[in-house]
């Protein structure tokens, strides 16, 4: 298994990450609906890379 693919999921826990992190009573707490977005984000654009990525590979065996 290449190394990517570890690069790709340590993208995604940190997109999780970033949605679970307690801004509340923090200075960051103003920011907390951008670490949303930018968690959703992380999370769509990686996971769908490794499904497109999955998907071509399986095609490239048939």
């Amino acid at each position: 298994m290449s190394s990517w693919i570890f690069l790709m999921l340590a993208c995604i826990l940190a997109g999780f990450a970033l949605l679970q992190a307690p801004l509340a009573g923090t200075f960051l707490a103003g920011i907390s609906p951008i670490t949303s977005v930018i968690g959703i984000l992380a999370i769509l654009v990686f996971s769908l890379y490794l499904i497109i990525k999955g998907v071509l590979f399986i095609f490239r065996k048939l």
